[in-house]
């Protein structure tokens, strides 16, 4: 069960990637925001892939998938800057100016929403909006391996919804994915899904009657973070889960993708099939190229 428009049949005998058919999802009635909600209501599960700079998400979206999002661990890593320190605002903000022009929905990860305040986390995703991205994941866990007080987390909610009423703001609880506050999932969620957050995120949750249990008090749509210790793509489905995330996965997939290849050139062994030639990284760069002035 895939949420891709069609195959993604991998490179064609020059290396070259396949290009994406289907129609222009830029151009439409709808905005950014109402076409990546609608992926989460019809069809399979929304499987969203997540890119760290623009080659990386111009490939999905040219393999076929149905939105992309950001990892903030690869946005941050590619910067030389710790994740989840609200320390990659401005890189997060320049990758989303250029995923803007992408043909497919792009949600883009703000880690806490990198301010203090409501107001300044709206202000963000008022920008975000502005820019013709579709939607944020915003997360409630600290550096300091707590979390967010839960109504400072549901008044920035409110005020993203406010502001920016068109994004599909994803609301992340990390109370799977850190330690010590399990029991608090269930209430976070309803709280998250009662300010108006369009969708709710549980990072580490893999227990199928948890899940299913989830689901059913829920409004809004489940993701899930792909592990794979736990359910596959299918189950979740079954489930109920309406949204399927890569996370980092992809990054650290890359990152170990070019060791090996650098190991393969020292040790004499051949290279891992289906490299993209140059032609087709370059071509990535090329497809969403920005538009000239006068068009």
């Amino acid at each position: 069960m895939d949420s891709r428009t069609a195959p993604a049949t991998g490179h064609t005998a020059s290396g070259r990637l396949p290009a994406r058919p289907g129609a222009d999802l830029s151009k439409g009635p709808q905005s950014p925001g109402g076409r990546l909600r609608a992926l989460h209501l019809r069809g399979d599960p929304l499987l969203l892939p997540n890119a760290w700079d623009h080659a990386s998400a111009a490939a999905l979206a040219a393999a076929g998938f149905r939105a992309v999002g950001t990892t903030s661990l690869g946005v941050a890593a590619a910067a030389g800057l710790p994740d989840a320190r609200g320390l990659a605002r401005e890189e997060t903000l320049r990758l989303a100016r250029g995923l803007s022009r992408l043909d497919v929905p792009v949600s883009v990860d703000v880690e806490g929403g990198f301010g203090a305040s409501p107001a300044q986390v709206a202000a963000l995703a008022a920008e975000l909006e502005r820019m013709g991205i579709a939607g944020i994941n915003l997360e409630d866990g600290l550096a300091d391996g707590g979390l967010a007080d839960t109504g400072h987390q549901r008044a920035v909610i409110r005020a993203v919804k406010e502001a920016a009423p068109s994004l599909f703001l994803n609301a992340r609880t990390d109370t799977r994915w850190l330690p010590g506050h399990a029991q608090q999932t269930a209430d976070r969620t309803a709280a998250y899904e009662e300010a108006g957050a369009d969708g709710v995120f549980v990072p580490g949750l893999r227990d199928e009657e948890e899940i299913a249990a989830l689901v059913r008090a829920l409004r809004v749509p489940l993701n899930i973070l792909h592990s794979p210790d736990g359910p596959p793509l299918r189950v979740l489905a079954e489930l109920g889960v309406r949204r399927v995330s890569c996370g980092s996965l992809l990054f650290r997939a890359a990152l170990h993708g070019a060791l090996a290849a650098a190991e393969a050139v020292a040790s004499g062994l051949p290279l891992p099939e289906g490299v993209p030639d140059y032609g087709a990284a370059q071509a990535l760069a090329q497809r969403f190229a920005p538009r000239s002035a006068d068009g």
